[in-house]
């Protein structure tokens, strides 16, 4: 009986093995083909590697204790040890066990594989073997490894991963918060990549060996340090990192054109990160965190955030997170700053708060010249005041302007064949040189303006003052005002000049013939030189009251039905000078040709068109609008070749140009409106966030031209530098002759600076408590949306092979259960066969 058992379980286990082995050679079948020695593996190993597979825990336990001499580093067809299958299928007992035997190989491919699959447990498993004593483990990546060492190897063309990847960019390439933590508390960074016109050594070996994975490594690094595990987890400020990391991909992706998708797609994941953190904020405290960073303590304003982040925000350009409503909420808390109770009124109550303000300009300037740090003076000081006041000032600026020209609404009384006078020995320049008091309050209004550019250029700095497109219309316009003034004071000086000689030798002017140097300043209008200043500065003059009027639309973003529009505007100027490079060079071709055609009958064509380069720009450009005649191209003198050239040439311009580049341009002007159209709200916010800032900066607190008079706080302001840079000079001097003074002079600051960084120790620690409040808000959101998004097959694999992992367990119980079963068997039959030789015996 005995042995039919032993019979039955070995024949039972030895055909449910062979059933099994077979089954893994038809699955296998010619993937034998990637292994050099199809049958370099023994049948032992063969089952060793199928109980790693599949999770036969008790099979690994047995075979690693019973066989010494077991390769447990052998690999499948695929060129798998028994470690990367084990970690393959989440099977962590059999990693545990395989982890305890020495010059165990593959670990460093198998942790990698862990991170990629998001094994958390089994990670921590890997990472607790000798192996990893050794930090830098963690931070070399395959291809810094040794070449004798097959801690990375996968086969004989290296790991399945990329060659630069190390565990920490792995672990953040695939949001893994947890093992991110653990690989972080361990030591692994990413390293920052070089700057991309770098020229070290390394950079340029690198770039010269191998361009293409020097770039996939820089982009695989960039990976990592833009994924949102990393930078909540690494960064002490992870609002300042992502911000920064942010604006330089997006030079990155301007620069390797190649990448360039790429690398919007990770500047993108910085922005969204930064909203994300926003959108979580449950105070205000939390927002200014936010907005602020630790630098809170360094007011511009007692009392309001500094708002440095959000400075950073609206320079690189983060619309999302400018536009958050948690971000406008605090911006319209500090644009209505000193007045809570106008942000609720009625439209109309507003308008005449601003209609009030205009009126009574003059009186609030003199109010806060003589009380600034008063009620009222604070009331000036707040955004929305000096905005107001401000558009109070260039609306009477440009009211100004017309009124200038309100003598002539009905047509000049004065023609240009006309001259007057006042006295018999009057030059008639004397009459139209000289400036009106209507130009000279336009002239103080250029002055002050002209003055608060120039604050502004010191407050910003020339880089960043240029960067602003409405900087640049503001120095153009008074540019081009300066030299209009110019031009008039030129002429009126040469007038007196004139004036003055005539004064000096002549009493009557009748019938008198004067030097034409003198004489000309008598001449009407219509005899002037073209060159002539007076000419010249009207025409800038007109110029500048253009420019004038456009500049209103700066402050058209703090309204919600304007403001998409002069964003519309916007985007089309510059969709308009793209389209300008095409145009340009179509029209010089045509205009060139056309001009080379008919060079040489002038005098011989109906008109002068296409016989000179003027003629021919004419021409062409208002044939653009329809306005120039198809007898332009005919020619009198017969040559018909000549005219059926210039009709041809003629007719594909207007077909290229009016139907083809104009049509291209509306479409061009469509499609952006189309865009600001369908983020209508955000583009507007933004827009109109960055027109609030412009007022939220401490000073410019007086319109033009009332910033002309230096009020008494910028007196004591000017006297409080002079003072401080003076001192500053004196003690530099005394600690430089005396050497013992010195140490004295260096020890006030230090202790000065030690009292500061005491001061800002309670601000920086609140900093730090509400960045980590919010990143693990972040973190358990980001785990909740990853829980929700798992796909059910995922699940359905791991409930599969935790089945497959019992059923071995049961079966080994089973056949340990056998096994017993049979020594009992055994035991009963011995001690039944000596019972009956006993009875036998008697």
């Amino acid at each position: 009986m005995t042995h039919c058992v032993g019979y039955l379980l070995t024949h039972w286990f030895g055909s449910h093995t062979q059933l099994r082995f077979f089954r893994r050679q038809a699955v296998r079948g010619a993937a034998y083909m990637f292994n050099a020695h199809p049958n370099s593996l023994t049948p032992v190993e063969e089952r060793f590697l199928d109980a790693a597979e599949y999770g036969n825990i008790p099979v690994v336990r047995r075979m690693l204790e019973e066989i010494p001499v077991l390769d447990v580093n052998c690999v499948d067809y695929m060129g798998q040890n028994a470690l990367q299958l084990a970690v393959a299928n989440e099977h962590l007992e059999v990693t545990e066990l395989l982890l305890k035997k020495d010059n165990l190989s593959r670990i460093g491919d198998a942790l990698l594989l862990a991170i990629s699959k998001g094994y958390t447990r089994i990670v921590e498993a890997i990472l607790s073997h000798k192996a990893f004593a050794d930090s830098k483990r963690l931070t070399a990546s395959p291809s810094q490894a040794p070449m004798h060492d097959d801690f990375f190897a996968y086969d004989e063309d290296g790991t399945r991963f990329s060659h630069d990847v190390t565990p920490i960019i792995l672990a953040s390439h695939c949001h893994e918060y947890e093992i991110v933590h653990i690989l972080l508390g361990k030591g692994a960074r990413i390293e920052q990549p070089h700057d991309y016109f770098c020229t070290c050594d390394t950079c340029n070996y690198h770039q010269k060996y191998d361009s293409f994975s020097h770039s996939r490594s820089r982009i695989n690094a960039y990976r990592g340090l833009a994924s949102p595990a990393y930078l909540s987890l690494s960064n002490e400020d992870p609002v300042l990192a992502a911000l920064e990391l942010s604006n330089e991909l997006a030079s990155l992706a301007n620069i390797e054109k190649e990448f360039k998708n790429e690398y919007r797609k990770l500047s993108m994941q910085c922005k969204d990160f930064v909203v994300g953190l926003l959108d979580l904020c449950r105070s205000t405290e939390e927002v200014e965190a936010i907005l602020s960073g630790e630098d809170d303590e360094a007011l511009e304003v007692p009392g309001r955030p500094s708002l440095i982040r959000l400075k950073l925000a609206i320079k690189y350009e983060l619309k999302k997170f400018v536009a958050h409503p948690n971000c406008q909420q605090q911006l319209l808390s500090i644009w209505y700053e000193n007045l809570p109770g106008l942000r609720q009124q009625t439209t109309a109550i507003k308008f005449l708060v601003v209609l009030g303000v205009a009126i009574g300009l003059p009186f609030l300037a003199m109010v806060y010249w003589v009380a600034p740090c008063s009620k009222m003076g604070k009331i000036m000081r707040g955004p929305f005041f000096k905005f107001v006041a401000h558009a109070a000032s260039f609306t009477i600026f440009l009211g100004l302007l017309v009124m200038n020209t309100a003598d002539r609404f009905d047509g000049t009384k004065l023609l240009p064949n006309m001259t007057i006078h006042d006295y018999q020995t009057q030059l008639f320049r004397m009459k139209t040189t000289p400036f009106t008091w209507m130009e000279m309050l336009i002239i103080s209004w250029v002055i002050g303006m002209i003055w608060a550019e120039c604050k502004e250029i010191w407050s910003q700095g020339p880089r960043e003052y240029l960067v602003e497109p409405w900087n640049l219309l503001d120095f153009g316009m008074l540019a081009i005002f300066v030299a209009s003034f110019i031009s008039r004071i030129m002429a009126c000086w040469h007038a007196r000049v004139a004036q003055r000689y005539v004064d000096e030798h002549y009493t009557d002017l009748t019938n008198v013939t004067l030097p034409f140097e003198v004489g000309y300043f008598q001449l009407a209008r219509i005899d002037w030189l073209p060159s002539d200043p007076q000419l010249v500065s009207e025409g800038l003059y007109a110029i500048a009251v253009v420019l004038s009027f456009s500049r209103i639309a700066y402050i058209l973003p703090a309204n919600e039905s304007f403001g998409p529009l002069q964003i519309s505007l916007g985007r089309t100027v510059k969709d308009i000078f793209k389209f300008m490079v095409i145009f340009i060079l179509v029209f010089l071709a045509f205009m060139i040709g056309m001009f080379n055609l008919y060079s040489y009958y002038r005098g011989a064509k109906q008109n002068e068109a296409f016989t000179t380069v003027e003629e021919s720009f004419k021409t062409l450009f208002w044939a653009i609008f329809g306005l120039s005649e198809v007898k332009s191209v005919v020619v009198n003198n017969g040559h018909k070749f000549i005219e059926n050239i210039g009709y041809v040439l003629y007719g594909v311009y207007n077909v290229t140009v009016v139907i083809v580049l104009l049509n291209m341009l509306i479409a061009m002007i469509n499609n952006s409106f189309q865009e600001i159209e369908d983020d209508a709200d955000v583009e507007w916010k933004f827009a109109r966030a960055k027109l609030w800032f412009t007022y939220f900066e401490e000073g410019r607190t007086l319109p033009v031209p009332f910033n002309l008079v230096l009020s008494p706080k910028s007196v004591l302001g000017l006297v409080m530098g002079a003072k401080g840079l003076l001192l500053e000079i004196f003690n530099r001097h005394k600690a430089i002759m005396k050497g013992s003074e010195l140490s004295e002079v260096r020890e006030i600051p230090s202790n000065s600076s030690k009292t500061c960084q005491d001061k800002s120790l309670p601000s920086s620690s609140r900093y730090q408590k509400i960045m980590k409040r919010l990143v693990k808000r972040y973190i358990i959101k980001a785990q909740n949306d990853e829980e929700c998004d798992e796909v059910n097959e995922g699940e359905l694999k791991e409930i599969k092979q935790d089945i497959s992992s019992l059923r071995y367990e049961l079966l080994e119980e089973k056949s340990h259960n056998m096994e017993e079963l049979a020594k009992l068997v055994r035991t009963l039959e011995k001690n039944l066969s000596q019972d009956c030789l006993i009875l036998k015996s008697h």
